[in-house]
């Protein structure tokens, strides 16, 4: 098996059974960075993927940008965070954020390229750039956990769809 892959997301549809699989696919403790430019669909992934862990449809998840960090309740928790603001891992440990990556939930990091340090190897990172109005490009770095195992036949299938 590959450590990583590359394939498109044709559409939202296809973003969204993609977001979904991953937060049915999540296990305590996991951690998923999202890298990519602005617009490139990060938000709207992890959208789905509260979704797929069952957050509730009353728990409108947003870009923390700001706050840096959102939970929201679902069959574990999701920690949503936004490094976007912030300079580098120093500012992510100065905070405590790192606490969140050893807890019971899913830990979401966007723009998580400021703390790569920090993260355990373990994560799932996906990067996501913008092929047209619809679709996107996503490349995954399964890392060194058990992603690669829970993942691996749903990205093959979207990988093979697209031919």
């Amino acid at each position: 098996m590959m450590a990583s892959m590359a394939f498109v997301l044709k559409n939202l549809e296809a973003t969204q059974i993609f977001g979904r699989h991953l937060g049915a696919q999540a296990q305590p403790g996991d951690i998923i960075c999202l890298s990519g430019d602005l617009g490139a669909g990060k938000t709207a992934l992890t959208q789905e993927i509260a979704k797929g862990l069952g957050v509730p449809d009353s728990c409108y998840v947003t870009s923390p940008s700001f706050s840096i960090l959102q939970e929201y309740p679902g069959r574990i928790p999701l920690y949503h965070m936004d490094f976007y603001r912030l300079g580098d891992e120093t500012e992510v440990e100065d905070l405590g954020f790192e606490e969140f990556f050893y807890l019971s939930g899913l830990t979401v990091i966007e723009w998580s390229e400021r703390a790569v340090g920090l993260i355990p190897a373990t994560r799932l990172l996906i990067q996501m750039t913008i092929a047209d109005d619809l679709s996107r490009k996503v490349r995954i770095d399964f890392g060194s956990g058990t992603w690669k195992s829970r993942l691996y036949q749903f990205c093959e299938a979207a990988l093979a769809s697209r031919e």
